[in-house]
């Protein structure tokens, strides 16, 4: 198969036939043999049973339906895992994405590509909840992942079916896949995409969801950097910390010999307690965190490095 769809479905009953239309006119002239998996991620208004009635009508329509409600991430992941095509594309189901812009997605990674990241440069949404926290979280994770996007948040993606192989979605992490997928050394292309406001239902993403983003972005830094040598990270602030530590007593020390200061009443005393203490902390929590990484690789068999192709080796 060509080309699969992933859309989230939540509570987004008046938008559902009119976004299978949209994508049915994108793709009925392109020739590809495509499907459309409509994940309804828990939905408590009529969405299922509009989902239903479209996938009873149109074999390229598949429906993945939640017992409850998991998040945009989870029916993402479902989506994924359900996906056939050779390239995978997600999107929104609130009719902000526009289905016609698929083919030109195609098209950027036919030259090569492996992920091709839509941008919403013409963003129809409000500036102080929507618009601007996702400003400062784009910068953020372009800054700390190395791939620099203008739009991490844009649903509208494509990517190469061997690309999600691997990659687990968890917490709000689907909207740093490009940046995942750069650490097997994906290509990453970014497309201006059409965008336009909400007409049916409402968003079901505010300021409050930056937090989650944050956290998540922490993560994602981590398991691109130190995922295979946590001891590096965690071992050198331990270093750090420690050496500070005897810093702080041989100054207690001199204080005590040189100046007659009373140690027990010297706050540097307190201070080395302490910076040995979480010296010692931090080297151990590299070890384990050693530890827990052979685990998680020797356990699935994984291999800590990628292969793009082999020649000549049976």
């Amino acid at each position: 198969m060509d080309l699969s769809i992933v859309v989230p479905i939540y509570n987004e009953e008046e938008n559902v036939p009119a976004l299978y239309k949209k994508v049915c006119e994108a793709l009925e002239s392109s020739g590809l043999e495509y499907e459309l998996i409509l994940v309804d991620d828990g939905s408590s208004d009529g969405s299922l049973a509009a989902l239903k009635l479209i996938a009873s009508r149109d074999q390229h329509v598949k429906v993945i339906s939640f017992r409850r409600n998991f998040g945009q991430t989870a029916a993402m992941a479902a989506g994924f895992n359900a996906a056939c095509g050779r390239v995978v594309v997600p999107m929104d189901g609130d009719l902000q994405n526009d289905p016609s812009d698929i083919p030109r997605l195609l098209s950027k990674i036919e030259e090569g590509y492996d992920v091709v990241s839509g941008w919403r440069k013409d963003r129809q949404d409000t500036f102080i909840n929507r618009k601007l926290p996702s400003v400062i979280a784009n910068y953020l994770i372009s800054r700390m992942t190395g791939v620099y996007l203008h739009d991490y948040g844009c649903t509208l993606k494509a990517y190469r079916r061997e690309v999600l192989d691997g990659i687990n979605l968890y917490g709000e992490m689907h909207r740093f896949v490009p940046a995942l997928a750069s650490q097997v050394g994906a290509k990453v292309a970014e497309l201006p995409v059409k965008h336009y406001p909400r007409l049916y239902g409402t968003s079901k993403y505010g300021i409050s969801r930056t937090m989650r983003v944050i956290l998540d972005l922490m993560t994602v830094k981590f398991l691109l950097t130190y995922s295979t040598k946590p001891i590096q990270l965690f071992g050198k602030w331990g270093i750090y910390t420690l050496g500070a530590g005897f810093l702080s007593g041989a100054a207690t020390i001199y204080m005590k010999l040189f100046e007659h200061m009373s140690m027990n009443r010297n706050p540097l005393l307190i201070l080395t307690a302490f910076l040995l203490f979480m010296g010692v902390q931090f080297i151990v929590l590299g070890l384990l965190g050693e530890l827990n990484a052979r685990t998680y690789y020797e356990a699935q068999s994984k291999p800590i490095y990628v292969v793009k192709e082999k020649i000549n080796l049976g």
